[in-house]
């Protein structure tokens, strides 16, 4: 089965000695990251000027949005590690995730009509409602796909391939650096804009919605690369189990306690007669 595998792999589409389908993901990772940077360049400014939120709301938001897409990494490496491999991870987070975007886009655009002259949004809860779930499944999206996308490139290569692999995450980190440099200087050009048929307001909705369609693109570009994909099942979390083995010493320990047992040496080899 190893034999047929590595069989496989070496009638994969190669460029200058480089797997076909590392371009694929590192032109998704530029979406992205223009994507994910872009949008979050101008959200304070759209709590504070569009959802006339005080700098201190905005500001907690701001943090908490923040801070979410830095936790949610251990979900989607559980869940790709466990259930669904990483292909399937990458794909069906950033399915979750364009449509955040999407929806942070929609939260932005204003009635425009003549009852709206001062740019003011109209019924602010609905815009605040839509801003919070979009920002959700941001965070839900980014985090999941964070902790896959270079790993998955990764698995591309095969052993003796250190040199190209090496090289690869360079430019994978170049690509990040790249989209996220670019989108900070474009997106408040694009924001500064003016929207409107009476009023002239600051364009939010093409400030999100660059943004939006650039993680459209990104998914697009990533789906059309799959069956040049060397794709690795999943082969379970390291973090679950971990968790599995500090529960079985710990239960181990406590059903033993009043029994005499060879003394151990750390508390976690009561895990030893069902862990390595």
């Amino acid at each position: 089965m190893a034999a047929w595998s590595k069989a496989m792999c070496s009638h994969l589409p190669s460029c200058f000695g480089y797997p076909l389908s590392i371009f694929f993901i590192v032109i998704n990772e530029f979406c992205e990251r223009f994507s994910y940077y872009g949008m979050r360049a101008v959200l304070v400014l759209y709590f504070k000027y569009f959802l006339q939120w005080n700098d201190n709301l905005s500001t907690a938001i701001y943090h908490t949005f923040v801070a979410l897409c830095y936790l949610t990494p251990i979900l989607g490496a559980l869940i790709a590690d466990s259930w669904l491999g990483k292909f399937k991870t990458i794909v069906t987070l950033s399915v979750v995730y364009t449509f955040g975007q999407a929806v942070m886009s929609v939260s932005s655009i204003n009635d425009l009509s003549d009852d709206n002259r001062d740019g003011s949004p109209d019924n602010l809860a609905l815009h605040i409602a839509l801003s919070m779930t979009g920002l959700i499944l941001i965070a839900l999206g980014t985090g999941g796909i964070k902790p896959c996308v270079s790993a998955f490139g990764g698995d591309q290569f095969e052993d003796d391939q250190e040199k190209q692999r090496s090289r690869f995450f360079s430019i994978f980190y170049l690509s990040i650096n790249a989209g996220s440099l670019i989108s900070t200087i474009v997106t408040p050009i694009l924001r500064a804009q003016e929207c409107g048929i009476h009023s002239k307001q600051r364009c939010y909705p093409l400030a999100f919605g660059v943004p939006a369609a650039l993680m459209a693109i990104a998914l697009a570009v990533f789906v059309a690369g799959s069956r040049m994909y060397k794709k690795v099942q999943p082969q379970g979390n390291i973090m679950v189990q971990v968790s599995k083995c500090i529960g079985f010493a710990i239960k181990n320990r406590f059903q033993h306690r009043s029994k005499q047992f060879p003394k151990r040496e750390h508390w976690l080899d009561w895990a030893s007669e069902k862990y390595d």
